[in-house]
């Protein structure tokens, strides 16, 4: 049902540019994905943040829809980029914490990389005529000691400029065996710059062709480096300089998107990985409980702006509609005419009713885990219950063991601040077995 919704809104879509006999003829939109690197919804401005003024972000707002109630896969960079490329749960491909060296991997209890087998939301769309490109961090598979990670054309991309975690780092962001270096030709304070320029070339050249774009930046991820001279461990200090820096760049995308006359025909979809890490008290976290790492609100509730002029409201904000990472690919592939990939059930859902406006009710439960062992896992300095589920208002976690049993209602009380259990044990049973239920259903 969904999908035919989806689908009917296409057909109106196209309508509105002519007749369905000439609906083919109809130039498909090109789709800019933009994942920022540990971004909190405190860090931005249009989210009731403080850290650094963001007035490109917010224009980006104002320009399109803002959404309150969209989550990622995994509050932990790997997994949550998994979610968006596969539109199924990271556990279901064995990528549940950061990827790393090997031993580490192993010890996680996950793979090395992404298994090309995956469903790819740029190999659908390369698939159904789109250019494909990746520009930015990667952090699937490649780097560290993982030689034989798939190359970036395996996902179905037609160019890249990867980070150091990927299979293929660009020589210009790599001049040592590392994240970044002093020694790297493009200095870690213009890395965006970098990325934006790629992304801006990339669409100028495809003139001809819809284009699929991600446009996944390092920043604001750590280490902060502003400039050349700056004291790199004062943290505070240099985020707001890297975030202010990091908006003027988007201000720099949005802005070239018009320049080249891109921009009506242009979706522009801007979020996070994973929530923010330090959060300085609770600052970059906003309203929520938690951080990165975690799974509270404050660990996985993202930003999350759509805009494409024309199609998408402008200025509106939807506090309805939850909305998962998960459902990026079914919802892109519609928009793009796309076939779903093949042999594959998905987790994510065609949510392209909200996009165009209409409140979108999420029919099923969405679920997350971090953590499969005590020793191997990085929890952060308050660690959440390792399970999560959420069905309507309803959020519980817990451990895997049956510990640290927590209930709330996330629509009432969005801070997680009273925890239910004790007074709604049907409640807790209920989510409980569906919660273990999707566990049982991992990959051994």
């Amino acid at each position: 049902m969904r999908l035919l919704v989806g689908g009917l809104r296409i057909c109106l879509i196209l309508l509105s540019l002519g007749c369905v006999a000439q609906a083919a003829e109809v130039r498909r939109p090109n789709i800019v994905l933009i994942l920022t690197d540990d971004m909190g919804v405190g860090d931005l401005g249009v989210y009731g943040g403080k850290q650094a003024p963001t007035p490109n972000i917010d224009r980006l707002a104002a320009e399109g829809t803002r959404f309150t109630q969209y989550y990622s896969a995994s509050p932990i960079c790997s997994p949550s980029r998994c979610g968006i490329i596969t539109g199924m749960y990271p556990a279901r491909w064995r990528i549940t914490s950061y990827l790393q060296t090997r031993k580490g991997n192993a010890a996680c209890e996950m793979a090395d990389f992404l298994d090309p087998a995956a469903p790819s939301l740029p190999r659908a769309l390369k698939a159904g005529g789109y250019a494909t490109a990746h520009f930015g961090k990667w952090h699937l598979g490649g780097g560290r000691d993982v030689h034989n990670a798939p190359k970036f054309a395996a996902y179905g991309y037609d160019e890249n400029a990867g980070t150091y975690e990927s299979p293929e780092p660009h020589p210009d962001l790599t001049a040592t065996n590392w994240i970044w270096s002093d020694k790297d030709r493009v200095k870690r304070w213009n890395r965006t710059a970098f990325f934006v320029d790629k992304t801006l070339d990339f669409l100028e050249r495809h003139r001809d062709t819809p284009c699929f774009v991600n446009l996944w930046p390092d920043d604001v991820h750590t280490p902060w480096v502003p400039d050349e001279v700056s004291d790199r461990k004062d943290l505070p200090k240099n985020l707001r300089p890297v975030l202010a820096e990091y908006d003027r760049q988007m201000g720099r995308l949005l802005d070239g998107l018009k320049k080249r006359g891109l921009e009506e025909n242009t979706i522009v979809i801007f979020t996070s990985d994973n929530e923010a890490l330090p959060t300085f008290d609770g600052e970059r976290s906003g309203i929520y409980r938690g951080h990165k790492l975690a799974l509270w609100e404050g660990g996985i509730r993202m930003p999350f702006i759509v805009r494409w002029p024309g199609h998408v409201p402008s200025g509106r904000v939807d506090v309805t509609s939850v909305l998962s990472a998960v459902d990026l690919l079914p919802t892109l592939c519609a928009i793009g005419g796309a076939r779903l990939p093949e042999g594959h059930a998905l987790d994510g859902f065609n949510v392209s009713t909200a996009w165009f406006g209409n409140p979108w009710g999420r029919a099923t439960p969405l679920y997350w885990e971090y953590g499969r062992n005590n020793t191997s896992f990085k929890f952060g300095p308050d660690p959440s219950p390792n399970l999560a589920v959420r069905e309507g208002n309803w959020k519980l976690l817990r451990n895997a063991d049956g510990s640290q049993v927590q209930l709330y209602d996330v629509v009432g009380d969005p801070g997680e601040t009273s925890n239910l259990a004790a007074r709604y044990p049907e409640r807790v049973n209920d989510l409980d077995r569906k919660l273990m239920a999707w566990r049982a259903t991992w990959p051994k």
